[in-house]
């Protein structure tokens, strides 16, 4: 099998990540081309599409959320991306199984505060509360408490929440906007039933095509299943092998790699974005330096600089006063005039995407 050095996998992944171009494609297609967005940071993936796409229009995703073309849902690993709502029919039904240890194995919400409850009867409940309109966890805790007032209310709108397909609805998620989020489910929301037989090959495959060449532990990282071994053996799929681990690595076969001296441009990441979240080893995005100084919640719950290819520096929303936003850029390693001229170029040209009606300040926070 060819081997691939970590600098060639670097760069295979960030052009299937489509981070080391820009690509000229609408917010839907990159949506389901990355399998979903990583979106419990309500406003990261408008950043996240912004930083792929060469003329991303925020009100694109808008329009896309509240004409129901795409939700924000409980999907790869139980957490909230946004989906198109296909990929959301198509998928969700295959990631129950980790939805459904999500709320058994839950140390706070699960285990004994369910025992012996009739589930059925609960999910029925929740669905007729979802029936009179979308619910926040307030709405539904106080549903059903009333039902069973010996239970934990918290519990049972968790189980409610990842055992049903729910789907939290606008105006969460919605540009530059907030508020509680309330849930509706598959059936109210887009008037139609999730997939009754999905297909775990096809998942597989589209994982390949955004985040490959990646070994059957890394899909299994990302997408929060196990026992994958039996759909990677009978798909037909091109191998290499890893030159650092000597792990074997699966793609698809019609797929070519970047070469692995492309150069890599700055990218701004939000939030939990998908390079961050998707495979078991991280070393191919990951430096040595940043793992040993940085732990990863820190780079996940921040912003993210990516810099020749690697995370250089953790930034944070635009804060705007008066008629001002500013860009405050704290980097992690020490960083050449020339790295912090592009870095500055780039925050500049995010700030005329977050707030494109004020005067703008980079700011740079060493410490």
């Amino acid at each position: 099998m060819p081997k691939l050095s970590l600098q060639a996998l670097n760069r295979a992944t960030l052009d299937r990540q489509w981070l080391l171009d820009r690509h000229d494609a609408t917010a839907l297609e990159a949506i389901e081309h990355l399998v979903g967005m990583q979106a419990q940071s309500p406003q990261a993936p408008y950043v996240g599409l912004w930083t792929r796409l060469t003329n991303f229009d925020p009100n694109d995703l808008v329009r896309l959320l509240e004409d129901r073309v795409a939700v924000r849902g409980s999907m790869m690993r139980a957490t909230i991306h946004l989906v198109s709502s296909r990929d959301f029919l198509s998928f969700r039904p295959l990631l129950q199984p980790r939805l459904e240890r999500e709320v058994y194995q839950n140390m706070t919400y699960g285990r004994h505060r369910l025992e012996g409850l009739d589930m059925n009867a609960v999910l029925a409940a929740g669905v007729a509360r979802l029936t009179e309109g979308p619910a926040t966890a307030s709405q539904l805790r106080d549903h059903l408490s009333a039902l069973w007032p010996d239970r934990d209310p918290a519990a049972l709108a968790h189980a409610v929440r990842c055992l049903l397909p729910t789907i939290q609805t606008p105006p969460r998620g919605l540009w530059k906007q907030s508020g509680n989020a309330a849930i509706s489910t598959a059936d109210l929301w887009l008037n139609t039933s999730v997939t009754a037989t999905p297909s775990p090959d096809d998942l597989v495959l589209r994982y390949l095509a955004a985040y490959g060449p990646a070994t059957i532990a890394d899909a299994q990282n990302w997408s929060g299943l196990t026992r994958l071994n039996e759909v990677f053996d009978r798909l037909d799929l091109r191998t290499y092998t890893d030159a650092e681990s000597g792990r074997t690595l699966y793609d698809l076969p019609h797929l070519t790699l970047p070469p692995e001296d492309t150069p890599a441009p700055t990218r701004f990441l939000p939030e939990y974005d998908n390079l961050l979240l998707s495979h078991a080893d991280r070393t191919r995005w990951q430096s040595p330096q940043p793992r040993q100084s940085l732990p990863l919640n820190t780079l996940l719950t921040k912003g993210t600089l990516l810099h020749n290819a690697t995370p250089t520096a953790l930034w944070t929303h635009p804060k705007q006063t008066n008629k001002t936003a500013t860009l405050e850029i704290t980097p992690f390693i020490k960083l050449t005039p020339k790295a912090w001229q592009l870095i500055e170029a780039e925050a500049h040209n995010l700030l005329a995407f977050t707030s494109p009606d004020t005067t703008h300040e980079v700011k740079r926070i060493d410490g």
